[in-house]
């Protein structure tokens, strides 16, 4: 997955994730990361996370608020409880954390690299300068709040961080990854992803090294000439490392409703289609399965997206809740039974397939490429209101179920 940079609007929520979708939120994701690990490696997965869109999207498929900052808070609680208890077979630790946690990242660095043997204080440091660069050298008006590290026990690591924007309600995440990091003070970011406010302070710019050796030497001077100089600047017009965030743009809407024109409807339809009208003898193990149905194959088709997807399938992160909808009710409740069952046939797969019985897994791979013959060959778009009312006919026998209210009751 190449290194990219990005922005999105990610409206600050109220609001607490109920425990009953939080260890569903922990089991699937810690699922989705095993099977990563499975297939492509670790380094793969700290690459995934580092990508901002891809992070969006592994979110709204876990049941999060599509669009929303708590998917930030709560994708990386979810995914330090599963990651974390499993982190011997993973080579995988998930450190820090919201508030007074990530101020615990240093020592929980230390005591990880005491038992992997890694470079700790070399670890630590890298911790303190990525928040320190997304808080000093990145000034955009967003305060951190939220720090996660995740580091691996070869010494590779990725950093998902959040700063708040009280003001305008807003959240911004930063992403970064130590794979091609060559610099922490230019161009470090893998992604940024918040509320585009046109202009910024970015010290990291490319086009700011003048000016970083220049801070350098101001903060040489004598007081007096660094006030006029300051007195100068008011005259000048933007410097070139006033740079607007460019490059794998998304855009999270305020609307809290997930509307047709934040899906992509083609590739949506090609889900449908993947699930409901396939032929059976593509998915036999699968279908083999007691109580799998056309609906728990959609989420399972989503998953597979998100476990084999390349990096521009996650352009539309709205169509992803379309796995097992979002606790706010949008696009519509959870459905556990279907949550349930993603993750009970997805767990039996991968834990089949390291047994070596891999027909399972094999086929909720091949999910993802039948849904991406189906989108070449055709165009399935989908009836957006139609797929809406199927999900509201059928919630009551799912059994959907949203934050506030304990059962969907139509």
């Amino acid at each position: 997955m190449p290194r990219n940079t990005g922005h999105a609007d990610l409206p600050l929520h109220t609001g607490i994730v109920p425990r009953w979708l939080a260890d569903r939120m922990r089991d699937m994701g810690t699922l989705i990361v095993e099977a990563l690990i499975i297939q492509y490696g670790k380094k793969e997965v700290l690459r995934r996370l580092s990508d901002p869109l891809w992070f969006q999207s592994l979110g709204a498929v876990l049941g999060m608020d599509w669009h929303s900052s708590g998917i930030t808070t709560s994708v990386m609680y979810a995914l330090k409880r599963g990651i974390n208890a499993r982190a011997r077979d993973f080579g995988l630790v998930v450190c820090g954390g919201r508030g007074k946690y990530s101020r615990r990242t240093p020592e929980e660095l230390e005591f990880v690299s005491n038992m992997a043997g890694l470079d700790g204080d070399g670890l630590v440091r890298n911790s303190k300068l990525v928040a320190k660069v997304d808080s000093t050298a990145v000034q955009d008006g967003f305060q951190l709040y939220q720090h996660n590290f995740i580091v691996s026990d070869e010494g590779d690591w990725t950093v998902v961080q959040q700063g708040m924007n009280a003001e305008t309600k807003t959240a911004r995440r930063y992403h970064w990854c130590s794979e091609n990091l060559k610099s922490f003070v230019e161009e470090p970011h893998t992604g940024i992803t918040g509320e585009n406010q046109k202009y910024i302070l970015n010290l990291t710019d490319t086009e700011a090294k003048d000016t970083r050796s220049s801070i350098l030497s101001i903060s040489k001077e004598n007081p007096d000439k660094i006030i006029k100089e300051m007195k100068d600047i008011q005259t000048l017009g933007k410097p070139e490392f006033l740079q607007p965030v460019v490059s794998r743009n998304i855009v999270m809407p305020a609307h809290h409703d997930v509307r047709a024109e934040d899906v992509d409807l083609k590739r949506l339809g090609s889900v449908l289609a993947t699930a409901y009208e396939s032929d059976p003898k593509d998915f036999e193990s699968l279908l083999l399965t007691p109580g799998l149905g056309p609906r728990t194959l959609q989420s399972l088709t989503l998953v597979s997206e998100v476990i084999n997807g390349t990096p521009s399938r996650f352009r539309d992160p709205a169509r992803f809740s379309f796995a097992h909808g979002g606790k706010d009710g949008h696009p519509f409740p959870v459905p556990l039974r279907i949550y349930d069952e993603s993750i009970r046939i997805l767990g039996d797969a991968i834990e089949r397939s390291r047994l070596g019985y891999k027909e399972k897994s094999e086929c909720i791979n091949r999910l993802h490429k039948t849904q991406l013959e189906i989108e070449k060959n055709c165009d399935p778009r989908a009836d957006f209101e139609a797929v809406l009312e199927h999900e509201r006919l059928n919630l009551p026998g799912w059994e959907g179920r949203t934050e506030t209210e304990k059962y969907y009751r139509g």
